[in-house]
């Protein structure tokens, strides 16, 4: 069974960069396509960004309003962690992360909660005015 954790939240001023990152355990998983979500306070959980399979191509595909701050990317190397490198904060990136696995389509946009199999437990960001 796959197991992921999240890590590199933290609070942080607005304006600045936080890189989160992924780690799978249990197997590899180089051919899942990988994605961040975020939930803030009292919204639901929202699709962020998405990575295709390594075999796959790894393509990425972003949410409107993020694709040109976020960027989505995997260790080929190691082929078990995946990153969600965040510049120019904002408030409003307030929320808990979460990344999510999708074992059965490596390829295509897929960006709602139910088209992911498995989760971590989410990496807390605040950001700060």
């Amino acid at each position: 069974q796959v197991q992921l954790v999240e890590s590199g939240g933290g609070l942080v001023q607005a304006g600045g960069s936080l890189r989160l990152s992924c780690a799978a355990s249990g197997r590899t998983f180089s051919n899942y396509a990988m994605g961040w979500f975020r939930q803030a306070p009292g919204k639901e959980r929202e699709f962020v960004a998405r990575i295709s399979g390594s075999r796959s191509g790894g393509y990425t595909y972003y949410a409107d309003g993020v694709k040109d701050r976020f960027t989505i990317s995997r260790d080929n190397a190691a082929m078990n962690t995946v990153y969600l490198q965040i510049n120019s904060l904002a408030p409003e990136d307030t929320a808990v992360y979460f990344c999510a696995g999708d074992r059965f389509n490596s390829v295509g946009d897929r960006r709602r909660v139910y088209e992911y199999d498995f989760w971590g437990q989410g990496t807390q960001v605040t950001v700060s005015s």
